[in-house]
């Protein structure tokens, strides 16, 4: 069974800086391709970061330049770096994982971040 456990989240000032964790745990190949995606109420869930067990990243045109996804294979955990924080990345961010960025079907519990003065 996968399970995706994030950490990380919280409360930051604009400007500010936070880095999320998801560690994976089961099938390795239920983790090859990772990623965040986040949702405030009211909107649809949407893409903010994926990358691969080989490391190709692609990442959301809202966060090109502020946000940097990695990961490290031995610990089977990804992180997301957010820099120059605003109040719209104010969300709750998910850690997703699949066998390809095509099938990523796992989801983590979310954790909230808050970007506000």
């Amino acid at each position: 069974q996968v399970q995706l456990v994030e950490s990380g989240g919280g409360l930051v000032q604009p400007g500010g800086s936070l880095r999320l964790s998801c560690t994976a745990s089961g099938s390795i190949f239920s983790f090859v391709a990772m990623g965040w995606y986040r949702q405030t109420p009211g909107k649809q869930r949407e893409l903010v970061a994926t990358i691969t067990r080989s490391m190709n990243t692609n990442y959301a045109d809202s966060v090109k330049g502020r946000f940097t996804i990695s990961r490290d294979n031995v610990k089977n955990t990804a992180y997301l770096q957010m820099n120059s924080l605003k109040p719209e990345d104010t969300a709750v961010y998910y850690c997703n994982s699949g066998p390809s960025i095509a099938t990523m079907v796992y989801w983590g519990q979310g954790t909230q971040v808050t970007v506000s003065s």
